[in-house]
């Protein structure tokens, strides 16, 4: 790296033309707050993103940038942390850029008026629903400084009241990040997928453009540009997104220091994600995790976007929601093989007749339909198919009942049917001893599955909740349970419908594909 001399004596051999020019350039920004780094940090100061992931290793000035942005391009800013403990360090290096702490007022939440009139303000979400103390203030730049350890609905709800009336004023976010380092944090891989899931079918360059609405049902869909689109009856405007890496050589200020070796001395997964900026590989699994994401990860590795030839549809699972946040989740099962959820958001699915009839429309084959049961929301819809359609396989799973089956090994029981079913998907998964399970690749069926942590009790293993789920996941895992429902029943289903199927009686036979198939009990 160049010293002070060194880049006046390389001024001084260039022509003078172009000397002036670069003399007027440095004059231009003395009387700035803050100036950007060259190398990725201009290019993210710069970048016309609506929406800027930024960050990967430890020490790339993620939230340097932050801040700068808010000193010299905002006029009302909110950095954000999840815990107000983690601000301290934040607000210490906002005083030290505006020169001092006139302006600086710290009662919570603490905000810093600028010697140029612009408002800063910092503050915390710690729980889900504590976003909501921000609605309806208007704020041109939100910095979520490390992003992956908010909860998505948490910055969902802020991007919704990100805004400005003052004119010609730039509005934008900025998630400034290491790699996630629990489940909770995944939403980031789906959010940014085109630039961080290696499996994309049309990936991103860094710094490259894409353009996203949010579906009816509450999704991300990507779109070809800016131009406004037609969707549910709605006209939708895109915001675009993009991602910019940032390493620890990129910031003159540390890479001087002691801190890569710091970095190199690290644990796994903390070296995976901070030093090494890893957003697919760096998350470090719980020791009480239920399934291990590998073992997801290897399942969504077989998957085909066709069933297995032959084989017809064994079971079809329902995670019923009427109303509310949480999504009505259809899982069908070929098999070991799973197709496509179907998520519909709640306030779309609040009829349970409308439900049963779309579970009969995605049935097939005459399979198995499970309803869950708990809660009480899927008990319209299994008493109107059990009361209205004949002939049908019909399960409704309640969690809460009890188990009489035992791991594999038969050492521990179940604490109830939830424990049993998570812990029966478990062992189909698990390798060289479970299944050829193929699961569709999905990031937010991946948190699903690899959140809920497990514990042994009196009565035998006990799953966490759905309710303590929500609060570490921000959201329900409907797809990880309309999954496991499909899984718990849908075996039972093709092994009643192939001794059908060679009953001496001539009873009508189905090829299903599964002549060697083995069924494993406990």
């Amino acid at each position: 790296m160049q010293n002070l001399d060194d880049l006046i004596r390389s001024l001084a051999k260039l022509p003078a033309e172009e000397q002036k020019n670069a003399q007027d350039l440095i004059a231009s920004t003395t009387s700035l707050a803050w100036i950007a780094s060259v190398g990725p940090q201009t290019a993210a100061y710069f970048s016309p993103a609506d929406v800027l992931l930024y960050g990967g290793q430890g020490g790339g000035g993620k939230t340097d940038l932050g801040l700068g942005l808010a000193f010299t391009a905002h006029q009302r800013s909110l950095i954000l942390r999840r815990q107000y403990t983690d601000l301290a360090s934040i607000i210490e290096r906002a005083i030290e850029i505006n020169g001092t702490r006139d302006g600086f007022n710290g009662s919570p939440p603490p905000k810093l008026n600028t010697n140029d009139g612009r408002l800063i303000r910092f503050g915390a979400n710690r729980l889900l629903g504590d976003e909501q103390s921000w609605q309806g203030q208007p704020f041109d730049l939100k910095v979520f400084d490390e992003a992956c350890q908010f909860l998505e609905a948490q910055i969902k709800f802020h991007l919704g009241w990100l805004r400005s009336t003052a004119a010609g004023q730039r509005v934008r976010a900025l998630l400034a990040t290491n790699p996630p380092l629990s489940a909770e944090g995944d939403f980031i891989i789906g959010m940014f997928r085109p630039w961080l899931d290696v499996t994309h079918h049309n990936p991103a360059k860094h710094g490259e453009l894409r353009y996203f609405v949010t579906a009816p049902d509450g999704t991300d869909l990507e779109v070809d540009g800016p131009e406004p689109v037609e969707m549910g009856g709605r006209t939708l405007k895109p915001l675009s997104r993009t991602f910019i890496p940032a390493k620890l050589s990129d910031n003159p200020y540390l890479i001087g220091t002691n801190y890569q070796a710091q970095l190199d001395a690290l644990p796994e997964p903390l070296r995976s994600a901070i030093r090494d900026g890893n957003f697919m590989l760096s998350r470090q699994d719980d020791q009480y995790q239920v399934i291990p994401t590998d073992w997801i990860r290897q399942a969504m590795a077989r998957w085909g976007e066709k069933a297995p030839e032959g084989v017809g549809m064994s079971s079809i699972a329902a995670d019923v929601a009427l109303g509310g946040q949480d999504a009505t989740v259809y899982a069908r099962r070929h098999g070991h093989w799973f197709d496509s959820l179907v998520s519909e958001k709640g306030k779309d699915t609040v009829d349970p007749l409308s439900i049963a009839s779309r579970l009969l429309a995605l049935m097939r084959d005459g399979c198995a339909i499970v309803i869950d049961m708990g809660g009480g929301y899927g008990s319209g819809v299994y008493s109107h198919l059990h009361n209205n359609v004949q002939g049908l396989t019909l399960h409704g799973f309640n969690g809460a009942n009890s188990s009489k089956r035992g791991t594999r090994d038969g050492k521990l029981r179940f604490a109830n049917k939830r424990a049993e079913a998570w812990w029966k998907f478990r062992e189909a998964l698990e390798p060289n001893l479970g299944e050829p399970v193929a699961l569709p690749p999905d990031q937010e069926l991946l948190s699903d599955l690899t959140t809920p942590r497990w514990k042994l009790t009196q009565s035998g293993i006990l799953i966490e909740s759905k309710d303590d789920i929500r609060k570490r996941l921000g959201r329900s895992p409907d797809k990880g349970d309309a999954v496991v429902m499909a899984w718990a029943f849908g075996e039972d289903s093709v092994s009643a419908r192939i001794r059908v199927a060679s009953n001496p009686r001539g009873m009508p036979k189905v090829n299903l594909g599964y002549s060697n198939l083995k069924r494993r009990r406990a």
